[in-house]
């Protein structure tokens, strides 16, 4: 509720009349009390916005639109130039320029040639605009008919957008735009009030009994014009400075995309050297404490052995015990480098690294038969000659059995196949020669699949990376990728030594073989 003040008359004298001294507590605002911002500081924090907003400061500068892009704006000024003489044709046949005092060809020539600066409007958004202005303002003195055909009406806009979305000096942009602006509504005020002229309108609507509405024709039409003015100013102010916006957030949205890959690429980096130099201390520590331990045994049982064979029997065995535990705390260690993926080897009862030999060859048959959650897997292998499998070295052997256990795991998790072919194929002789590298036969794992790549559900790319690290290791070749047909490959060929280098690994793989089963029982007690 408003109350209103006292009357003046009914104020008292004494009141009215005595200065009262100022309150010093009325005159100190409280801690708490928060004073109006003043106008001006309004006015200079809106500024600021629109500045912000307008990238009149900013630090980013659009990169140029490049070659391409330049050859379109030619096209289109090719195009608006056709536009243009068209429309002018069109309505010279209505009757549009029938008080024009100048030839039709040089209606033609002013029409067209204004249109020849968006031909460069990206590459020079500046320049372009002044330009097609001042063509603009030209016609409109002379041909005021042609300004208002619909292609230069379009030619306008495009050009204030331009300007506003690519200019690079965004302090040049605002002073370039405010002064086209306010040249083209001065020439607008200027058509309104001289050459459609007031007496026109008070001619036709004299008094306000003759108006067809409720307002004034004369104050109708002025407010329509200066809306029309300010939709058509603006919209292209606006949507030229949301593009400008949005470019800069495309690119600065890139640029932290790559900063934070890089920053990720270099924590993996870093992880991974923390961890190598950790099991590498670690290793060291072990092989020192178990070589010490075996050469103080060995020294020992060498100086006992004539005198007393039971103590350097218990020496023995203890150098065994020692080197049978410093190889299984050493392949603990390593395993911890890598990350076990689906389907291999079940952990040790200790819940460290199972104990089992490493899988090979034999043991690939047990991966396709495996449950792949539904997925329909066959295996097949092929030996040239028969029994060549048996040449294939275990390290060899391992490598192969890993490819295909990393294949089988990523159709699980990343396709969508519904089967999967799992091939051996060992070829020994002259016959399997593809290059010289394979002179001697080779080994090759091949896992196909019929499914797609499933949405969502892409990986780090390390199992594959892991992959060409063991086939470089074996100077192999590998193919990974989508087959043409369909579905997906993964093979490796890797290949075989000399037919006796051969032997000699597979009889030392059958010596460890017959002394492992003997020394189970001590390891697991």
């Amino acid at each position: 509720m408003v109350v209103a003040p006292p009357h003046p008359e009914a104020r008292q004298p004494a009141v009215a009349d005595t200065p009262q001294p100022a309150s010093p507590r009325a005159a100190t605002p409280s801690p708490g009390a928060t004073l109006p911002a003043a106008p001006s500081d309004r006015a200079r924090a809106a500024a600021s916005r629109l500045a912000d907003w307008f990238g009149v400061d900013a630090d980013w500068e659009r990169e140029p639109a490049g070659h391409q892009a330049y050859r379109r704006d030619l096209v289109l000024g090719a195009v608006f130039a056709a536009f243009a003489a068209l429309s002018i044709q069109l309505g010279h046949s209505m009757g549009m320029f029938e008080g024009v005092d100048m030839p039709m060809w040089l209606v033609y020539l002013l029409g067209v040639a204004s249109t020849v600066p968006l031909a460069w409007r990206r590459r020079y958004p500046l320049i372009s605009l002044v330009l097609v202005y001042a063509a603009w303002f030209g016609l409109g003195l002379t041909i005021p008919t042609a300004t208002m055909l619909l292609p230069m009406q379009i030619m306008y806009f495009v050009a204030m957008f331009t300007a506003v979305a690519w200019a690079r000096d965004r302090r040049a942009m605002l002073i370039v735009v405010s002064a086209c602006t306010l040249v083209m509504v001065g020439w607008v005020v200027w058509m309104f009030a001289v050459q459609q002229g007031i007496e026109t309108i008070l001619d036709e609507f004299p008094t306000p009994a003759d108006w067809p509405g409720q307002l004034d024709p004369y104050l109708a039409n002025a407010i329509y014009q200066v809306i029309m003015n300010l939709a058509f100013f603006g919209g292209a102010v606006a949507a030229g400075q949301a593009q400008w916006n949005a470019a800069r957030r495309r690119e600065l949205l890139a640029e932290q995309a790559v900063t934070i890959e890089r920053q990720a690429a270099a924590l993996t980096d870093q992880a991974v050297v923390t961890e190598r130099v950790r099991i590498a201390r670690e290793l060291h520590d072990v092989v020192a404490h178990h070589v010490s331990v075996i050469g103080i045994q060995a020294a020992a049982a060498r100086r006992v052995l004539d005198r007393d064979p039971a103590l350097a029997a218990e020496a023995l065995a203890t150098i065994e015990r020692e080197s049978r535990e410093g190889v299984t705390q050493m392949r603990n260690l390593v395993g911890t480098l890598r990350s076990v993926p689906d389907g291999a080897a079940p952990a040790g009862p200790d819940g460290g690294a199972s104990r089992a030999p490493e899988p090979g060859l034999a043991d690939l048959p047990a991966l396709a038969a495996a449950d792949h959650d539904g997925l329909d897997t066959t295996y097949r292998q092929v030996e040239e000659p028969p029994g060549a499998a048996r040449d294939v070295p275990d390290p060899m052997g391992l490598s192969l059995y890993r490819t295909a256990q990393e294949a089988m795991a990523n159709v699980r998790k990343h396709s969508t196949a519904r089967s999967a072919t799992v091939t051996l194929r060992v070829v020994r002789g002259p016959e399997a020669l593809v290059d010289e590298r394979f002179a001697h036969g080779f080994a090759e794992v091949e896992v196909l699949d019929d499914g797609r790549p499933r949405h969502g559900t892409s990986g780090s790319g390390l199992g594959q990376l892991g992959i060409r690290e063991r086939v470089s290791t074996h100077r192999g070749v590998v193919e990974i990728g989508p087959r043409a047909i369909g579905g997906y490959r993964v093979r490796v060929r890797l290949p075989l030594p000399a037919p006796d280098e051969a032997a000699t690994s597979a009889r030392l793989g059958d010596a460890a073989a017959s002394v492992e089963p003997a020394a189970r029982p001590e390891a697991a007690g």
